[in-house]
C-alpha cells in the first residue's frame, strides 16, 4: 500500500494563538517569524497548515457554508452573454440594467483571483490558489479547459508561498514529463502581467526557439482568450512574435470601475510587457523583472550553464536587499554532462531546510519535487487524485474511462522490460523519476565504474524494505572520559551512519604489544579515510573528511565484504573530525589506511598514542619506507600506480559485490552517498571525489595482500667446476 510523503498537515502554533488571531483577522500574508510559517492566506485567517518538504504554508480558513453542490472540481461555463463582449469599450456600450446584471459574477471571479477559491471534492473542503482559480477556470491549453489534478494544487500552494515569502527569490522545481509546468507558469505569466502596471515578465528555455514558441504558442493563446475584464488593451499585432504589450489604457473591471464612468475616462496604462530572450549566460542581464519563467532549465547544453545565468537573472530581482520579482524555474533532468549536473546543483542550492544567516537557501529559490506517482497521465481519477495501487474496484478518470491499473505497478513493469538497456532506463527515470536519485541518472557510457550495478544498488536501497538498514548517530567516550570506551548514539543529525554495530564483546577490543595499541579487530575490518588538514576555508568551500569501514571475509559474527560505515562531513574543526575518526576506531577495533599527504590525522592519532590503528603503505616493505612513513603510517595519493591501484580496488569491489549478483540477490552496500560519488568518479578530478577516496582505501586496506611486494633475494651463483690436476712426477699439481 503507497503512503504520499509530499506534505503533511502539522499543528506548530499553539491552538490558543490560532484562535485569537483568528478571531481579530491578524494573519498578514507573507513570512511570519514568530511563528516560523509563511501565510498565503489574504483573508486574515488561517487554517491548515502544509509542510510542503520542510516549508511549512498556513492556508486560509475553510468557510462554514461552503457549498455542497459539486463533489468534484467541475469549471463553470463562462456566461453565453459575456461571450461576445471583447474588451471594456465593448462592455461600455451596454444598458446599465446589463451590467448590473453581471457586476457580482464579475466581482466574484476578482474575489477568487485574489483570494483563491474553495470547493467541495469527495466530500472534502479543498483550497486552491487564486492563480490555480486562474488556470482551471480562464486558461485555455492544448487540450481545452485543464483538469483539476491534486499534484497541481500542491504545485500552486507551493508557489504562491514562494510569492508570499520576503526571503525567498522563486520556486526551482524538479517535474516529471509532461505534467503541465509550461502551461502553468505561461498562465501565471499572463495572470501577473494582467494586474501588473510598469513591469517586465521574461521567458527562458533551452533554446531561444524553444522560448519563442512558448511565447507564441501558450503565452498569447492564453492571453487572447481572457475574459473582457481581466484583459488589458494591448497594444500591436493581436498574436505578436516577440513582445505582448499592455500599453493602451486598461484597468482592471470592478463593480467600483463599472459604475464610475469618469474613472472609465481616466484609465491608465499598464506599460507592461512580455517577452523572451535566447539563451546565454547573460540574458536579461541589466534588466528589472517581476516574473522570470525558466522553463527546460535542466537542459541547458554547453557552452550554456543554467547557473552562471541564474547568478545574472537573480540580480534582475532584486532592488538592493529587496526582492522585487520572482523565478518559476522547472524541468527535468538531461544527463549530467548535458546540462543535468549544473540544474542538480542549483536545485540542491535551493533546499529550503539549508540556509544561511539571512533566511535565504544559497541559490535563493526553493527546491520542490512531485514524484512522477502524482502526476502521469492515465493514473489520475475523476476528484484529480493519484491511483496509486491497482484499484480493487471500478475506478474512474477525468475523462470517463476506467483506470484498472495502479501508477506503481505500471512504472514498475515499464523499468523492469528496459532493464537490459541501462540508457534507456536511466533515460525514463529522468523523464518519469519516483525520486531525486531518478531525477539526476547518468549516461552509463559516462562512468569509469560500471553503472548498470551502481544504479541497480541504488534502486534496491530506494525501496522502502531497506531504509531501516542505515542508523545515523554519533560516537562518544564513556562518561567523557578520553581513551576510555566508546559507545554509538544514535541521532538523526548526527554525522556517522551505520548498517552494522558489533556485537559487545567485539566492542572496544585492543591489543597491546611493547606499550603499544593494536586494534584487536584487524582480522574482520578495516577503514579508510579521505582527510583534512585546515579547519577553515576561503568562502566556505572545502572538501569534506570521510571515513568508511569494510569488512574482509571473516568468520566472526559479522557480515563478510560489507561497508558498515560512512562519514561525509566537515565539522567546524579539524580537531573535531580527528575526534570522531579516532572514536571510529576504537569502538570496532579496526585499523585505518589514510592518505598521508596530509598528515595532521595520523600525526593526531600517534599523539594518542593510537600509532598501531594507522597501516603502513601495503605496497611497500617497511625496510623501503620513509623515516615520516615508519613514522605515522598512510598511503601517499600522488603516485600514478597508487592512484591506478585505488580505483582498481573500487572497480572490483563494486563487479563482485555491489548490484544484483548471479545468484539473484543484491549486495550489501547501503550508503548511496558513496554510491552515487562512485558513478560520478574521475580520475582525474580525485579531490572532489571524498567518498571514492576514502572507500576505495578502505577496500585496498582489506586486501593489503594484494599490493604486498616481493622481496628481493640475491642467489649465489653455484660454482660446480671439477678442478683438474697434473699427475706427474712424485706429487700432483692442480692445473691453473
Amino acid at each position: 500500500m503507497y503512503e504520499q510523503t509530499l506534505y503533511k498537515i502539522e499543528t506548530p502554533i499553539k491552538l490558543n494563538t490560532l484562535k485569537r488571531l483568528n478571531k481579530t483577522r491578524k494573519w498578514e500574508y507573507g513570512y511570519n517569524k514568530e511563528q516560523d510559517v509563511v501565510v498565503i492566506s489574504k483573508t486574515g485567517q488561517i487554517g491548515e497548515i502544509y509542510n510542503i518538504q520542510g516549508l511549512k504554508i498556513a492556508l486560509p480558513k475553510e468557510p462554514k457554508n461552503l457549498s455542497k453542490k459539486n463533489n468534484k472540481w467541475i469549471a463553470e461555463e463562462y456566461p453565453k452573454e459575456l461571450k461576445q463582449i471583447q474588451s471594456i469599450f465593448d462592455w461600455r456600450n451596454y444598458p446599465e440594467q446589463f451590467k448590473e446584471k453581471w457586476e457580482p459574477y464579475i466581482d466574484e471571479q476578482f474575489k477568487r483571483r485574489e483570494e483563491g477559491h474553495w470547493f467541495n471534492n469527495k466530500g472534502l473542503g479543498t483550497y486552491i490558489t487564486g492563480t490555480h482559480f486562474m488556470y482551471l477556470q480562464h486558461t485555455k491549453i492544448d487540450v481545452g479547459k485543464p483538469d483539476f489534478r491534486e499534484a497541481n494544487r500542491l504545485f500552486f500552494i507551493f508557489w504562491e508561498a514562494c510569492k508570499a515569502d520576503k526571503r525567498c527569490y522563486g520556486m526551482c522545481y524538479l517535474k516529471n514529463r509532461r505534467s503541465g509546468f509550461s502551461f502553468m507558469s505561461s498562465a501565471e505569466t499572463v495572470n501577473l502581467a494582467t494586474i501588473s502596471s510598469d513591469a517586465r515578465f521574461g521567458i527562458l528555455s533551452k533554446s531561444g526557439a524553444d522560448a519563442k514558441k512558448m511565447f507564441t504558442d501558450k503565452v498569447v493563446p492564453i492571453s487572447v482568450n481572457y475574459p473582457f475584464f481581466f484583459k488589458p488593451i494591448q497594444d500591436g499585432m493581436d498574436r505578436p512574435k516577440t513582445e505582448l504589450a499592455y500599453r493602451i489604457p486598461a484597468s482592471r473591471l470592478t463593480r467600483k470601475s463599472i459604475q464610475n464612468k469618469q474613472e472609465q475616462e481616466l484609465l491608465e496604462g499598464l506599460d507592461t510587457t512580455i517577452d523572451w530572450k535566447n539563451t546565454g549566460d547573460n540574458s536579461y542581464d541589466g534588466e528589472k523583472l517581476k516574473l522570470l519563467v525558466h522553463d527546460e532549465s535542466g537542459k541547458w547544453d554547453k557552452p550554456d550553464n543554467i547557473k552562471n545565468n541564474w547568478r545574472v537573472t537573480k540580480t534582475c530581482l532584486r532592488l538592493g536587499s529587496r526582492i522585487i520579482g520572482k523565478c518559476m524555474m522547472g524541468s527535468t533532468s538531461n544527463a549530467l554532462d548535458k546540462g543535468g549536473e549544473n540544474f542538480k546543483k542549483l536545485y540542491n542550492d535551493s533546499n529550503v531546510t539549508k540556509r544561511n544567516r539571512n533566511g535565504q537557501t544559497k541559490s535563493g529559490l526553493y527546491s520542490l519535487f512531485i514524484p512522477m506517482e502524482w502526476n502521469y497521465e492515465g493514473f489520475i481519477d475523476a476528484f484529480g487524485m493519484p491511483v496509486f495501487d491497482t484499484p480493487s474496484g471500478d475506478c474512474i478518470g477525468p475523462h470517463g474511462d476506467v483506470i484498472e491499473q495502479g501508477v506503481i505497478e505500471h512504472w514498475e513493469n515499464e523499468a523492469a522490460g528496459l532493464k537490459e538497456d541501462q540508457d534507456a532506463l536511466n533515460e525514463f527515470y529522468r523523464q518519469f523519476p519516483r525520486t531525486e536519485e531518478h531525477a539526476f541518472r547518468d549516461e552509463t557510457k559516462n562512468s569509469l565504474f560500471n553503472l548498470v550495478k551502481i544504479y541497480e544498488q541504488i534502486d534496491y536501497n530506494e525501496d522502502l524494505r531497506n531504509t531501516s538498514v542505515v542508523t545515523t548517530g554519533n560516537f562518544q567516550w564513556t562518561n567523557g572520559v578520553k581513551d576510555s570506551m566508546v559507545e554509538f548514539t544514535p541521532n538523526p543529525s548526527g554525522r556517522f551512519k551505520v548498517s552494522w554495530v558489533p556485537e559487545h564483546k567485539l566492542q572496544n577490543r585492543s591489543i597491546t604489544k611493547n606499550g603499544y595499541k593494536y586494534p584487536g579487530n584487524e582480522h574482520i575490518g578495516a577503514f579508510g579515510c579521505d582527510s583534512y588538514d585546515i579547519s577553515g576555508t576561503v568562502g566556505g568551500r572545502g572538501s569534506n573528511g570521510a571515513l568508511h569501514g569494510l569488512t574482509k571475509f571473516n568468520m566472526e559474527n559479522a557480515p563478510s565484504n560489507s561497508f558498515f560505515l560512512q562519514y561525509i562531513s566537515r565539522p567546524p574543526t579539524a580537531e573535531i573530525f580527528f575526534e570522531d575518526v579516532l572514536m571510529a576506531l576504537v569502538f570496532y577495533g579496526m585499523p585505518i589506511l589514510a592518505e598521508n599527504n596530509k598528515p595532521r590525522l595520523l600525526y593526531y592519532l600517534k599523539r594518542r598514542g593510537y600509532r598501531g590503528y594507522s597501516m603502513n603503505r601495503p605496497d611497500k616493505l617497511w625496510t623501503k619506507l620513509s623515516v615520516a612513513e615508519k613514522e605515522i603510517g598512510g598511503i601517499p595519493n600522488s603516485s600514478e600506480d597508487i592512484k591506478q591501484a585505488h580505483a582498481a580496488a573500487i572497480e572490483s569491489y563494486i563487479d563482485q559485490y555491489v548490484g544484483l549478483n548471479k545468484e539473484g540477490e543484491y549486495g550489501s552496500m547501503y550508503f548511496q552517498e558513496t554510491l552515487n560519488d562512485w558513478a560520478k568518479f574521475d580520475i582525474n578530478k580525485r579531490t572532489n571525489f571524498d567518498a571514492s577516496i576514502s572507500s576505495g582505501l578502505a577496500i585496498m586496506a582489506c586486501n593489503r595482500n594484494l599490493y604486498r611486494p616481493n622481496p628481493e633475494s640475491k642467489k649465489q651463483k653455484l660454482n660446480i667446476s671439477i678442478s683438474r690436476y697434473k699427475n706427474t712426477g712424485s706429487t700432483s699439481e692442480i692445473i691453473k
